[in-house]
């Protein structure tokens, strides 16, 4: 009994990662930036909560589902109907596990001082909640740092992992 408590101690310590995060809102049409702080937290193989302001904004991945939460708005899109949550839901994935970045004619990576900068872009431009996600991530820990997903009229939301 004592071993299979241990074994289940150790896969879900495997299994879960938490990350502080700073979180900055920014919007062209107000003079200072939101910022605010929390925790990320990853579940191999495709779970990532990213909560701040106590837990009142909140961005979750949950396989394929993005639910977002923001100043008590719920926001949810599916990356089977959503290019740019499909193509950005993959290279979580492919982060989250340690594996290659899948190619798309929507990312780019540039790889600089042992970082992965992933800019992902949809062909299709329907009018969407964010315009591209910039994603970077050490290549060598295969951990993110920083997330920005750009809005329109230069608004963007950014998240800082530590």
């Amino acid at each position: 009994m004592k071993h299979l408590l241990l074994l289940l101690c150790c896969l879900f310590t495997l299994c879960v990662q938490a990350q502080t995060v700073t979180k900055v809102s920014h919007s062209k049409a107000v003079k200072t930036d939101v910022v605010t702080t929390g925790e990320m937290t990853i579940r191999k193989p495709d779970y990532i909560c990213i909560s701040t302001d106590g837990g009142k904004d909140q961005l979750i991945m949950d396989g394929t589902k993005f639910t977002m939460t923001t100043k008590g708005k719920k926001h949810v899109t599916d990356s089977k109907t959503n290019t740019l949550f499909a193509t950005f839901q993959k290279v979580l994935h492919a982060v989250i596990n340690g594996q290659p970045i899948p190619s798309g004619d929507d990312l780019t990576i540039q790889k600089s001082n042992g970082m992965q900068t992933i800019t992902i872009t949809p062909s299709a431009q329907k009018r969407q909640m964010f315009t591209s996600f910039v994603l970077i991530v050490d290549g060598k820990t295969s951990s993110m740092k920083r997330l920005r997903m750009n809005g329109r009229s230069e608004n963007y939301t950014e998240y800082t992992f530590k």
